[in-house]
């Protein structure tokens, strides 16, 4: 009674020990298809059904192993060992979590057509001044402008050396910020206007040129219509009334606020330019100049507003 009880329970070590390594060896499979029509049988009439994507590695594994516990159940069943007094329970095969497929960006060609824009929620315009704010080149930019700024004048309000450093830093960085959560965030919520610069890449070049003059005092809404650019309009008014208070060596009456709004109005379209042109010139080139426009782009954003 236990030769004809062990037997059973060994076979079913063996074919599911079997079943689990031909599982773990997608590439030695052969297709059911194959298997259950030859070569030379004829085609069927309705090809109208769509091929089914093909399985993954860690798909295969899975779908291997799922079989080897059926199979490994059925030889049991066959041999009466499930009968048998003190039978094993039968084995419960957990799939492995396979990895979500992420398709890979091409930023050569998104930088070329731009991004898809779409209106976007206050929460949206939220996070997209807190990313214009922490990019790399964005800090990268304020770092290196800030070194300039100290080394070619040392007795500037914000003093020598590293502390002076710091705090042209902490200015720069924070003058940054006030821009981005007026400019990009607070304003358009609240007028719903869309932060995006809006290409023309189809037209002609004069009227692309007018076109990136035009969008720093009219724009585009969230709702697709052109309506007045509050975020530039208001947003630097804002943003220099703020710089008047933590900025050294600031003149802070109104005809040098007004200087300065003038200054950062009629220096505006520069980034807009580069955003319009820019990737004509990569396309007509063949390099893939990202990182240099948006250094450019940053560079840009930062000399537009003077401190002073």
């Amino acid at each position: 009674m236990r030769r004809s009880a062990g037997f059973p329970i060994l076979a079913f070590y063996l074919s599911t020990a079997f079943l689990l390594l031909a599982a773990d060896c997608p590439g030695q499979s052969v297709s059911s298809q194959a298997m259950a029509k030859p070569t030379d049988s004829p085609r069927p009439q309705n090809t109208t059904h769509a091929a089914l994507p093909p399985l993954g590695p860690c798909q295969l594994r899975n779908t291997g192993a799922a079989v080897a516990a059926a199979g490994a159940l059925s030889a049991v069943a066959a041999s009466g060992a499930d009968s048998a007094a003190g039978a094993l329970p039968p084995p419960v095969i957990k799939p492995a979590p396979c990895p979500v497929y992420v398709p890979i960006i091409n930023w050569y060609a998104r930088f070329l057509n731009g991004p898809q824009v779409k209106p976007l929620t206050p929460k949206e315009k939220a996070w997209l001044a807190v990313r214009n704010v922490s990019d790399p080149f964005n800090l990268i930019t304020i770092l290196g402008d800030s070194g300039i700024a100290v080394a070619s004048n040392s007795h500037s309000g914000y003093g020598p050396g590293m502390p002076g450093f710091a705090r042209n830093v902490g200015v720069s960085l924070t003058q940054d910020m006030t821009g981005e959560f007026f400019g990009t965030f607070l304003i358009p919520s609240i007028v719903h206007q869309d932060p995006h610069y809006h290409r023309m890449p189809h037209a002609t070049i004069p009227r692309r040129a007018f076109h990136a003059i035009a969008q720093v005092l009219w724009t585009q809404g969230d709702n697709g219509r052109g309506m007045v650019n509050y975020a530039n309009l208001v947003g630097f008014a804002i943003d220099d009334e703020i710089s008047n208070l933590y900025v050294p060596d600031r003149q802070t009456d109104l005809p040098a606020s007004a200087a300065r709004y003038t200054t950062t109005l009629a220096s505006a379209p520069i980034d807009n330019f580069i955003t319009e042109f820019l990737p004509d010139v990569a396309r007509h080139v063949h390099v893939q100049v990202v990182v240099i426009q948006r250094i450019i782009d940053q560079v840009a954003r930062t000399g537009s507003t003077p401190e002073q």
